[in-house]
């Protein structure tokens, strides 16, 4: 759970909306740290094999859906999501990247 000005944010809420765009493969949300609300929405997605995946289009899906409060504030659109070998999206190592300024090779950033 992200707390955002003390309001509850589910991240697979969010993770439910962004997997109704068909070229998402995969999707992460995860909470980091804001001086301001306390946390905010990070996501983190993967295209569909032979699909491409612009911020534009999962970002108007999400303000369509959800709350403001509720919106990710970056999508982080990587080749890939980290796994552990049952096949669960690690969601430690992606908390890793944004708190050590890293993105991975191949990685976009992608702000609003």
């Amino acid at each position: 759970m992200i707390l955002v000005n003390g309001l509850n944010v589910y991240p697979r809420q969010i993770e439910e909306v962004l997997y109704q765009f068909p070229s998402v493969r995969e999707a992460a949300v995860i909470g980091v740290p804001d001086a301001r609300k306390g946390e905010q929405p990070l996501a983190f997605v993967s295209a569909n094999d032979g699909a491409t995946l612009g911020r534009a289009r999962p970002a108007a899906i999400l303000r369509e859906r959800l709350a403001d409060y509720k919106l990710p504030r970056q999508i982080i659109i990587l080749p890939g999501l980290p796994r552990n070998a049952t096949g669960k999206i690690l969601k430690t190592q992606l908390r890793e990247m944004p708190a050590a300024g890293q993105v991975p090779g191949g990685a976009r950033m992608a702000s609003e």
